[in-house]
């Protein structure tokens, strides 16, 4: 079924791995080229949208090594239509498999066809994006290509959550942070983000969905895009944001935007995009699977927390060495899978000293 949704890939021209060294990941991966791999025991699968600018990418990500002893990865190809209302069915088909779709594309709406696919497959969803603006605008019922209005505004679409990550101020309204602020979301400026990248993990590791628009790079680091800024993530740090995604047993999907082909004339931004998802499946490959649908298996920590007049109980997993904290308020059951909050070392160290970091306020306030 899923021929009717992807084209093959073609790999005599620039594609051929036919020179590539055995160790490769070209060399590792199936790849649609006559017919649909058998897709048994596949983790992920490399969705392609505007065919240009994803086989730039795949040209630079098959010469890449490839450690992952026995991790199966699947390239499909790429999607016959470019439409997100044409995406939905063969991404959903591919989540209800559970197989992770990591979709390249150029137009940063394409989210709203991996958000849709989810829709039926869970209650209530968590939404991450990396992006140099807030692709939400409150006092416009409609504005092309800023895919959050819809989302936020329509209850139908069920965001439980949305954490945003590099938003610069210069570009965005201090109206659109406040109306973020009072639905309880996350938005980590650029500036905070980049002072401490580590604390973003738990961020990621609370996440359904990830979408990073190339923007939220710096122009020196990521130079094929549509408008771009000197200011931004440097690509090591996007790479680590990546790694963390990748780590996060919760995310099942994630896209990449922004990319024009025509702009690269000497592949940086191929190369760029190509290095995130190599070390998103470097993450992926050392999952600890230590996701907590119970807390068997986690170290419990006990915190009084006198400003908020009851215990705050944080878990520490024993296999991983990453926190939660749990969320003190009786909740209905469709939001169960929220109670047990992603956090750092450093946010139990806050609760110690009588103080919260602002997430988890949100946090709080969102099950209120």
């Amino acid at each position: 079924m899923l021929e009717n949704w992807f084209k093959p890939l073609d790999l005599k021209g620039d594609l051929g791995i036919s020179s590539k060294e055995p160790w490769c990941l070209g060399k590792n991966i199936s790849i649609f080229q006559e017919e649909i791999p058998p897709l048994q025991d596949t983790k992920i699968a490399l969705v392609g949208i505007e065919e240009e600018e994803a086989n730039a990418v795949r040209k630079e990500l098959y010469a890449m090594a490839f450690p992952f002893t026995d991790l199966k990865i699947t390239d499909l190809g790429n999607i016959r239509k470019g439409e997100p209302s044409f995406m939905v069915a063969p991404l959903k088909e591919l989540l209800n498999s559970r197989i992770f779709p990591l979709v390249i594309g150029q137009n940063v709406r394409y989210t709203m066809a991996i958000y849709q696919a989810f829709l039926s497959l869970q209650p209530w969803i968590n939404l991450v994006t990396i992006d140099e603006q807030v692709r939400f605008e409150p006092k416009q019922k409609s504005k092309s290509g800023w895919f959050l209005n819809d989302i936020i505004g329509k209850r139908s679409y069920k965001l439980f959550h949305l954490g945003h990550v590099g938003a610069q101020v210069h570009f965005c309204p201090s109206y659109v942070f406040d109306q973020l602020e009072r639905l309880h979301f996350d938005s980590i400026r650029l500036g905070k983000a980049r002072a401490n990248i580590a604390e973003l993990e738990p961020l990621f590791r609370d996440a359904d969905l990830l979408s990073l628009h190339l923007s939220a790079l710096k122009y020196s680091d990521a130079p094929a895009v549509t408008d771009p800024t000197p200011s931004g993530f440097q690509l090591e740090e996007a790479c680590r944001m990546a790694r963390y995604a990748g780590m996060s047993d919760k995310l099942k999907a994630m896209g990449i935007f922004g990319f024009q082909k025509s702009l690269d004339t000497k592949a940086q931004t191929a190369q760029a995009i190509a290095q995130m998802v190599w070390y998103f499946i470097d993450g992926f490959y050392h999952r600890k699977n230590d996701f907590p649908v119970s807390t068997d298996g986690l170290i419990e920590y006990i915190v009084e927390f006198k400003k908020l007049e009851y215990q705050l109980t944080f878990w520490k997993s024993s296999k991983s060495g990453r926190w939660w904290m749990q969320i003190p308020v009786k909740s209905n059951k469709k939001y169960q899978r929220h109670r047990l909050l992603p956090c750092s070392y450093n946010d139990y160290k806050l609760a110690c000293q009588d103080e919260l970091p602002d997430r988890l306020m949100h946090a709080l306030k969102r099950f209120a």
